[in-house]
């Protein structure tokens, strides 16, 4: 049986990872259709087509999300999903008529993009070819986690500069529980510290100036420690965001999955502290492919959706690994830091 993001039926998962640099993209293939909603919450967001699914907006079913490295470059990725979808009639359908009779379709492809530019070479960056690729790739089977596809170049733990930052990454997480299927993927790009909200350690962020412990970023903020003015250097940090996406194979309306994309934003506040900054454009998209058949609550599916995202974080920062970068100190993962190192945040007894 599936587990992750594919566990939803209707909907398979491609990662393209460029060799050259860490930086990627991910696409999440609804090649029947599949409705969506989007919550946009970090001030640094850069996407495609998220007006588009306001749920007054005509377009009922998008056939593709892309997540993508690059920055806003990374956007152009978006193409070459729609080129391999369009090579398959697949989209909407419009008046015009191709050569051979057959409707001249549209793919729907909403997007979002998240900062990896500080490392190795930012000319190098997912464009056309590299969503094309991902699509090629895209398959039924669990999909790979750690430093793939969108959470090649992924870090977090960055206001403190990224000399102190670690690894973040790509993970995935499901549900199953009452006749239908809740998933989430997520690509973990955050200028907060990650924190497992079960036992309230923190599991990889900012780190001490020794480099061998954490610093717990709230913690710093409320001792009055702020870190200080950063330059447009290469050393500092210039960016960030988390991009997820949450689905189901239960049957929702378009405003429906907009409110689960605004429910599931929770399990990144459980999970990342500080969340939703002015350095990150931290986007959530949803997912309904209907496959089950099955209607469930709002409330419900959103309340799961939130809990497998925070899964879905964990699981990425712990699968990410460690990253050594000509004239950067080498960024560090979550496996390389003892478990005595993952302190518990003041918030937690």
């Amino acid at each position: 049986m599936s587990f992750g993001l594919t566990a939803v039926a209707g909907l398979s998962v491609g990662h393209f990872t460029d060799a050259r640099r860490p930086t990627g993209c991910t696409v999440v293939l609804a090649e029947g259709g599949a409705v969506c909603g989007v919550d946009v919450r970090g001030a640094a967001p850069g996407t495609r087509e998220t007006e588009l699914l306001a749920p007054i907006n005509a377009v009922e079913k998008v056939h593709a999300v892309l997540l993508a490295g690059g920055s806003a470059f990374g956007l152009d990725a978006a193409g070459g999903v729609m080129r391999w979808l369009d090579e398959r009639g697949i989209g909407v359908a419009v008046g015009p008529k191709r050569a051979n009779g057959s409707p001249v379709t549209v793919p729907i492809v909403p997007a979002a993009i998240l900062f990896d530019l500080w490392v190795g070479d930012s000319q190098i960056r997912p464009d056309a070819a590299a969503g094309y690729a991902a699509c090629e790739a895209a398959s039924r089977e669990m999909p790979a986690e750690g430093n793939v596809g969108a959470g090649a170049g992924a870090s977090l733990g960055k206001l403190f500069g990224i000399a102190h930052a670690m690894r973040g990454g790509l993970g995935t997480a499901s549900i199953s529980v009452g006749g239908i299927t809740v998933a989430a993927l997520v690509a973990v790009n955050a200028m907060g510290d990650v924190v497992d909200p079960e036992s309230g350690t923190i599991v990889a962020g900012a780190r001490t100036d020794d480099g061998h412990a954490f610093r717990d970023t709230m913690a710093a903020f409320r001792r009055g420690e702020w870190p200080p003015s950063r330059s447009a250097s290469r050393d500092e940090a210039a960016g960030a965001t988390t991009l997820a996406i949450v689905a189901t194979d239960a049957l929702l309306t378009k405003a429906e999955a907009t409110k689960v994309a605004q429910m599931a934003h929770d399990g990144l506040a459980r999970t990342i502290r500080p969340i939703h900054t002015m350095s990150d454009g931290d986007v959530v998209f949803a997912l309904a492919t209907g496959a089950s058949g099955v209607c469930s609550p709002t409330t419900l599916i959103g309340a799961l959706a939130a809990d497998v995202l925070a899964d879905a974080v964990l699981r990425a920062v712990r699968a990410a690994s460690s990253l050594s970068d000509p004239g950067l100190p080498d960024l560090l993962a979550a496996r390389d830091f003892p478990p005595a190192t993952h302190n518990k945040t003041r918030d937690e007894p």
